[in-house]
């Protein structure tokens, strides 16, 4: 089981950008990480997703373009670059491990962090 942690989360304007971390504990039973984000009254939702032994990654079509993942092994982290935020970015950030390929379906991973808050403001 993967032990997730998240931090970065904080308050930005539109136009700005910020760094999300994801801490990966017991990464060895880990092959692929997931943002995923959900805001008030909304459906949790793919954000973006790295497979850790092939490299591939996804991203959500709201965030293509803006959005960067990349990783760190040597620090055993998934990093979210956010830039261009706008405000319907603003949400609850998670991160999410799972064993198996990329998938854009939260029911399909088992670990979850606590989430980092994002507020955009206009």
């Amino acid at each position: 089981q993967a032990r997730l942690a998240e931090s970065g989360g904080g308050s930005a304007q539109t136009g700005e950008s910020l760094r999300l971390s994801c801490v990966v504990s017991g990464r060895f039973a880990t092959t692929t990480v997931g943002w995923f984000r959900q805001a008030p009254g909304k459906a949790r939702e793919f954000v973006a997703g790295i497979n850790l032994r092939v490299g591939t990654i996804n991203y959500s079509d709201a965030v293509r373009g803006r959005f960067t993942i990349s990783r760190d092994d040597a620090k055993n982290t998934v990093y979210l670059q956010m830039n261009s935020l706008e405000p319907e970015d603003a949400a609850v950030y998670l991160c999410a491990a799972r064993q198996g390929t990329l998938s854009t379906y939260s029911s399909y991973y088992r670990d979850w962090g606590q989430g980092t808050q994002v507020t955009v403001s206009s």
